[in-house]
């Protein structure tokens, strides 16, 4: 997405922090039950994640193992041996007054996901950490339920690598499918399970077409749906053009989006590394993970709805929008290629089958789940259309002579005129005869008659 500005190209540079709750049992640092939502608030709460002195935290294994699952997902290189650090800051909705996240070693990094076109989405860090407590603005109080302060939370941190908002959304989309594929968590947006936070600014492009990274970034926080994180990028991107234009720079800031206005507000000034005074957590020894075990991992991985795409298109000529569909929900893949494969052997499969079987299971109104039952469909499908045949000559020789003109103009070699007389015959028959029988037939009478 490129934009003039004072005479002037500019580019927009795109980048994601995704946060995803794990579905685990259990909170990271305790044996308090993870799943908050919907819950009386702070009613899932111990001294652990509550941050009270003297108690000790102790890692969830399965948060870690979900989250090497989630990197190796990603195509990242992986730290076999890691630590947590606390990261300092002052919230309401932080009980401690610091978090246990990783900062120097994060579990997975340097990975990355392609796109459809082959674009190469690079992802800076997979790490993992603890949620916070949740905000509750009401009559002009702000209330506190610490519910989710602990909850297992992983951050997928991606380089600048968007300058389209299209990219962006399959990107996004296609990490959501992933997540639930591999089972690590319900990535439900409107319960928050997965939060997305784009950071954006706007570059100006040299004359050789590339762009340094401006001077500033704007972090937009907590949006809950890929519309609202839409909206909220490209209200950003009017209001930064504008102050581009007026000759200011933009400002380093953290950003919230109103989504009842459509607009975003100002938070706070965007915090650097150094304000979170990191240093490592005291309190939990180093984890290390053998290869079995990691391999073990790697093994639980399915086939990717992004790769299942990308062999369908492959293999059997689909579209790109039928086989993203099909990807999606990986049930009506698994069920497409079982009758491609059943119909393989039978005369009745054409050139075109993949589509047709394709357009059976997307277009139904009606959940199929036997073969047998869409391979009945697909060759009631293909089957001839029974029309009257003596009705059809009839109505060809009535053409014909009602239509001397768009007659004599086809054989003069206006091919169009044809088309117009089998729009007649089909008006007289009432469509009960295919087009192409028509055509067909109205040819031959009239090369008859030349």
């Amino acid at each position: 997405m490129e934009i003039e500005i004072n005479n002037k190209t500019y580019r927009l540079v795109l980048g994601f922090e995704i946060h995803l709750e794990l579905a685990t049992k259990s909170k990271m640092f305790c044996r308090c039950p993870a799943d908050w939502f919907g819950q009386k608030p702070n009613t899932l709460v111990c001294p652990i994640c509550l941050g009270f002195p003297g108690c000790l935290p102790y890692p969830n294994e399965k948060a870690i193992e979900f989250t090497y699952k989630i990197a190796l997902a990603l195509n990242c290189k992986i730290n076999s041996e890691f630590y947590f650090d606390r990261k300092h800051y002052f919230y309401p909705d932080l009980p401690k007054g610091y978090q246990i996240t990783q900062w120097n070693r994060p579990i997975g990094y340097s990975g990355y996901l392609n796109l459809l076109s082959g674009k190469k989405i690079r992802i800076t860090r997979v790490h993992l950490e603890e949620d916070t407590g949740k905000l509750i603005h009401r009559q002009g109080k702000t209330l506190v339920d610490y519910n989710r302060a602990g909850v297992p939370l992983v951050e997928i941190v991606t380089e600048p690598d968007f300058d389209n908002l299209e990219d962006a959304k399959e990107f996004l989309e296609n990490l959501q499918l992933i997540f639930r594929k591999i089972r690590v968590s319900t990535a439900n947006m409107e319960k928050g399970s997965m939060r997305l936070e784009p950071n954006m600014s706007l570059a100006e492009v040299k004359p050789d077409s590339s762009i340094d990274l401006p001077d500033y970034k704007v972090e937009l926080k907590n949006i809950n749906s890929f519309r609202f994180a839409k909206k909220a990028v490209e209200y950003e991107i009017k209001r930064q053009v504008e102050l581009i234009k007026q000759g200011k720079l933009p400002d380093q800031e953290t950003r919230g989006y109103n989504e009842d206005k459509g607009i975003t507000v100002s938070q706070r000034k965007k915090e650097e590394a150094l304000d979170y005074r990191y240093f490592p957590e005291p309190d939990i020894p180093v984890i290390r993970i053998n290869k079995q075990d990691l391999a073990k991992i790697k093994a639980q991985i399915p086939e990717l709805p992004i790769d299942l795409a990308k062999r369908l298109i492959k293999t059997y000529s689909l579209s790109k929008e039928k086989a993203v569909i099909l990807a999606k929900k990986s049930n009506l893949a698994k069920l497409f290629e079982t009758v491609l494969k059943r119909l393989k052997s039978s005369p009745a499969v054409k050139q075109k089958t993949a589509e047709k079987i394709a357009n059976i299971l997307i277009n139904s109104r009606v959940k199929l789940n036997d073969p047998d039952e869409i391979i009945k469909l697909y060759t009631e499908s293909i089957k001839p259309a029974s029309y009257d045949k003596t009705k059809l000559a009839t109505a060809v020789k009535q053409v014909i002579a009602n239509n001397a003109q768009a007659a004599t103009d086809y054989k003069r070699g206006k091919e169009s005129a044809i088309m117009y007389l089998v729009g007649q015959c089909m008006r007289i028959l009432k469509g009960q005869a295919p087009a192409n029988k028509i055509k067909e037939l109205l040819i031959k009478e009239l090369n008859q008659a030349k």
